[in-house]
């Protein structure tokens, strides 16, 4: 099975940018399809973006589109998510997930494998 760290998450300002990591070990991730979820104070997780195991192919919640950019490496076993303009809205633990199947997903519940998260807090 794969292990997943994510880094990068802290403070930032309305409008700034931020990008996020998530470190893979235990098997390569050229096998999963990847995602990025996002869970705020008293709400329920949401996705925020997947990437197909090629990384041809990107999906988007549609509260982040045009704003959030996801991307892989699978010579480095990472996967990022950039993050420009950001929001007060943005707050959130991010997660990272990985997915055995490459079929489109957005349902928390069909992803296999999870990080513990970052912390992202956007100030007005």
């Amino acid at each position: 099975q794969v292990q997943l760290v994510e880094s990068g998450g802290g403070m930032a300002q309305a409008g700034g940018s931020l990008k996020l990591s998530c470190a893979a070990s235990g098997r390569t991730i050229s096998t999963y399809a990847m995602g990025w979820f996002r869970q705020a104070p008293g709400k329920e997780r949401e996705f925020v973006a997947r990437i197909s195991r090629s990384g041809y192919s990107t999906y988007y919640g549609d509260s982040v589109k045009g704003r959030l950019t996801i991307s892989r490496d699978n010579a480095k076993n990472t996967v990022y998510l950039q993050m420009n303009s950001l929001k007060p809205e943005d707050t959130a633990v991010y997660y990272c997930a990985a997915d055995t199947r490459d079929s489109y997903t957005s349902k928390e519940k069909e992803y296999d494998y999870w990080g513990q998260g970052t912390q992202v807090t956007v100030s007005s």
